[in-house]
């Protein structure tokens, strides 16, 4: 079996690229095989006289000897030589895996995320700069872009850019001489990290090596390590190449990834009038109790929305989440309109810019929407299907190996990643973001549906945990069903209000023995401006949670609690628990015949 991928890392290549070649050739020989180089920095010859080298390797009269990325488009030649990359016909469109320059050579433009042997790496190339220029520098829309990302889940595992903070609060005796906070930084790299939270920083253009102690994130139980790295060929003999040998986070344990080294220090951007540091320390996650790993987040800050900026261009993190951390310092329009014809999936490069260049490969609507538009039709209730929904039946990408029972609304099917074997959802048939999004008439369907999984587990010695994040941007609705052994059920309620106890807020308790009444009554929770977080227990007994705009709520909360509850941390991430096709498929069918004389469908 083969291990954890093999990386480099690079600082300035400055052109030099016989040298660079030499010695990652000597390396890979020596302690490889590595699988990629990552290059920070300048990657362009500061002068003329490099151009003849450079010109080799992009003309194919020598070769890199692994699969190189960079990000620092910028010095001598490359207007010329990144302009003749981005006119190749493999490079139209959005490449965010890099545009192929020549051999083994991959430039990261702008900014972006990809999967680089199952490592999440994002980057920003370039430098900050008012110019607007075309290489070299990056845009706001580029740091917008970036924002909107780490909104997504899941843990980036590397991050590239140009210079940053990354001294205040690091051990002053490794800090190498003439290096400060001040020193090359921007602040906006410091805002971005702050808020990705990578578990690796590299970056360049400092002309140092340096490798910081690990630091604690807020709001997240990771470390981030911060590599800086120096040119090739410096003078002072600087390192300039660099191995790591991570393991993709996807793949980690919550253990794994909630371990901090002995020499772990605070976060270097935490800033004293968000948070102070007595706040943070008792909000840290993962330094004591035995059910820490599990109540990891911190919601004592709050992002607020706030004015608009002066700009004419629309800030990307409003109008596509409604909030921005940047508030009345933000320099885009933070424009409500905008954000509503986000909401009714218009895309936002046409809001923008009048135009989309993806034409018809955009999931997104190029007209702008009335507010009823999309519910013209009574049978009509779904809203169009994105080609890449995984649970949308008429999808091309739909698993259908894993579905158990279609009816005329809903469908139900084994869980990706279960938490338990038997993990079901019961999803809507229409593409539709939340099960109280459906028309009233489909809620005894969907009552028969939970009362045949009931009775099935019962058969088993088993109660069952029904859970819905209805989440205000959701995509396709799944009703999560968790069955549970009888001996653990007295315990559900008592852990669920213990972890909302330790996310800040009370759960509002609805009990009726009207399982339709019950409905109704979640759907005045509901008013499509907030999100919504309920969970029925066995006893038929409803939590509920309604999650206001700036509250900070994490998305796998219910599949947390219960991973507790089941003494299964390392299986709280559904990423940690994929199986292969054929697993999935034998799960599958064993489930279809042992519910068939259950199943409300047939």
């Amino acid at each position: 079996m083969s291990g954890p991928p093999r990386i480099l890392l690079c600082g300035d290549v400055l052109g030099r690229l016989n040298q660079l070649c030499k010695r990652v050739s000597s390396v890979n020989k020596s302690a490889g095989p590595f699988d990629a180089l990552l290059c920070v920095g300048q990657f362009f010859p500061d002068s003329p006289e490099l151009l003849e080298e450079f010109n080799d390797y992009i003309e194919g009269r020598s070769k890199f000897p692994i699969p190189t990325y960079f990000i620092g488009d910028y010095g001598v030649g490359a207007p010329k030589i990144l302009s003749a990359a981005s006119k190749e016909s493999a490079n139209q469109g959005f490449k965010m895996d890099g545009l192929k320059v020549c051999g083994n050579l991959y430039w990261l433009k702008g900014s972006g995320k990809f999967s680089l042997h199952g490592l999440s790496v994002v980057y920003l190339s370039g430098r900050q700069s008012a110019s607007g220029l075309q290489f070299g520098t990056y845009s706001e829309d580029d740091v917008d872009a970036l924002r909107a990302l780490a909104e997504e889940p899941g843990i980036v595992d590397i991050f590239l850019t140009y210079p940053l903070h990354f001294t205040n609060r690091a051990s002053t005796a490794d800090v190498p001489s003439g290096v400060s906070d001040s020193a090359g930084a921007d602040s906006t790299i410091s805002e971005l990290v702050a808020e990705i939270k990578p578990r690796y920083h590299v970056a360049g253009t400092m002309g140092v090596f340096y490798a910081r102690e690990p630091y604690a994130n807020v709001d997240a139980v990771h470390v981030t390590r911060f590599m800086g790295l120096a040119p090739v060929g410096n003078k002072d003999k600087q390192k300039f190449i660099h191995a790591i040998s991570p393991t993709p986070a996807s793949t980690m344990s919550s253990a794994e990834i909630c371990a901090k080294p002995p020499n772990t220090t605070l976060s270097p951007y935490t800033m004293a009038e968000k948070a102070t540091p007595s706040e943070a320390k008792a909000k840290r996650p993962g330094e004591s109790g035995s059910d820490s790993q599990y109540w990891r987040y911190d919601v004592s800050q709050k992002r607020q929305k706030q004015g608009d900026g002066d700009s004419e261009k629309l800030c990307f993190k409003f109008t596509s989440s409604g909030s921005c951390p940047r508030g009345d310092k933000c320099h885009f329009r933070h424009d409500e309109d905008a954000r509503q014809q986000s909401i009714r999936g218009v895309c936002f490069d046409f809001l923008n810019k009048g135009k989309c260049e993806r034409g018809p490969d955009c999931n997104f609507k190029h007209s702008l929407q009335e507010e009823n538009e999309s519910s013209s039709s009574r049978r009509s209730f779904g809203t169009p299907r994105s080609k890449e929904c995984w649970f949308c039946l008429s999808s091309p990408n739909v698993e259908s190996h894993l579905i158990t029972s279609i009816g005329e609304h809903y469908y139900s099917a084994l869980a990706k990643g279960p938490l338990v074997e038997d993990h079901v959802l019961i999803m809507p048939v229409e593409h539709l973001p939340n099960t109280l999004s459906m028309p009233e008439d489909c809620e005894t369907e969907l009552n028969r549906f939970q009362n045949s999984l009931k009775a099935y587990f019962k058969n088993q010695g088993k109660q069952v945990i029904f859970f819905e994040w209805v989440f205000k941007r959701g995509t396709h609705a799944n009703l999560q069903v968790v069955p549970v052994s009888s001996s653990r059920a007295s315990g559900i309620r008592d852990i669920f209000n213990l972890a909302a106890e330790k996310l800040g807020f009370k759960f509002r308790t609805i009990e009726c023995t009207n399982a339709l009444e019950v409905r109704r009554l979640l759907r005045t929770q509901f008013d499509r401006s907030c999100s919504l977080f309920y969970v029925e227990l066995p006893d038929g007994v409803i939590l509920a949670h309604v999650v206001e705009e700036n509250e900070r709520f994490p998305s796998q909360f219910g599949r947390e609690v219960l991973a507790g509850l089941l003494n299964t941390a390392d299986r709280a991430d559904w990423k940690n628990c994929k199986l292969s096709k054929e697993e999935e498929t034998k799960l599958a069918e064993s489930f279809k015949k042992q519910f068939e004389a259950y199943d409300p469908n047939r």
